[in-house]
């Protein structure tokens, strides 16, 4: 049993946390900017709750954060009273948060001066992933660190791999979300134009899936894009959020993403018609709008 902090109760970071609780056995304190939402984690699962990112973080063996951007990422870390001002010397502190390369590299760096490890590790597998504890982590960092953080990590993972050194799963992560976007889009072009065909879905999906076309996205959400059901999932004001990273890194490797760029844009659209809120896969909505 690990000595655990939890920064972060999301979509995401509340059943993570949990894991950490209830399967990993761990000792677990939390930590989220609405104080109601740690209250009733803990209500749920027991462990404690903290005011602060500091008092969360002291004297853990581990601390996790899944926050929502850059700038949380670093108010939870370098803000006042921020984890970083209170972590334990050979403590490791891991970051599920999708964030840039940039900020993990930052990170890693003021850790190490401090005296403790980091860990750049996004997660995918949606909140379904999360609540079922079988997330895909794509870690940044030392092989050392991690040998000692994947056994904690393990209780919400069922993939965890080391990409290279810090800044490496951020940009991981990246290339996930671009080939997520092109999936999710090609998917949304297919069932529009087969509903348009006259064709019976359920039927080309049953065949189409066990060949090339076969992914994820279409096992798992072609019935609700056919239902025109949005309200669950990973949110479009999310996607956009990443895609933005994956264009702003492009801009700074010199990498061609006009399939990306143009795709963030129909994403754009969708925002347009109220649908920030609504699941990644309402790209359909905006091809079936009159």
């Amino acid at each position: 049993m690990a000595k655990v902090a939890f920064l972060g109760l999301g979509v995401m970071g509340y059943p993570m946390a949990a894991h950490l609780k209830n399967k990993g056995g761990h000792d677990v304190t939390v930590y989220n900017r609405t104080t109601a939402k740690a209250e009733k984690w803990v209500a749920q699962h027991g462990g404690a709750s903290a005011k602060t990112p500091a008092e969360a973080a002291k004297g853990k063996d581990f601390v996790f954060s899944c926050v929502g951007n850059d700038d949380d990422l670093r108010a939870v870390t370098l803000g006042k009273d921020g984890a970083f001002s209170a972590m334990s010397k050979g403590a490791v502190f891991v970051d599920n948060t999708t964030a840039s390369a940039e900020v993990a590299r930052e990170l890693a760096a003021q850790a190490g001066k401090l005296g403790f490890d980091f860990l750049d590790a996004p997660v995918s597998g949606g909140q379904a992933g999360a609540e079922n504890g079988v997330l895909t982590v794509m870690v940044g960092g030392e092989q050392t660190v991690l040998d000692r953080a994947k056994p904690v990590i393990d209780a919400y993972a069922r993939m965890v791999g080391l990409m290279g050194p810090a800044g490496s799963g951020q940009l991981t992560k990246m290339v996930n979300q671009i080939c997520i976007a092109g999936l999710v889009q090609g998917l949304a072009e297919g069932l529009h134009f087969g509903r348009n065909a006259g064709l019976d879905i359920e039927k080309v999906i049953g065949v189409i899936s066990k060949g090339a076309a076969g992914s994820w996205q279409m096992e798992n959400r072609w019935k609700t894009m056919i239902a025109g059901d949005f309200t669950f999932g990973f949110a479009v004001d999310w996607i956009r959020k990443d895609l933005g990273l994956c264009l702003a890194e492009a801009n700074r490797n010199k990498s061609n993403l006009p399939g990306t760029a143009l795709i963030d844009q129909f994403y754009k659209e969708v925002q347009a018609m109220g649908g920030g809120r609504w699941d990644s896969s309402a790209l359909l909505a905006r091809l079936d709008r009159k």
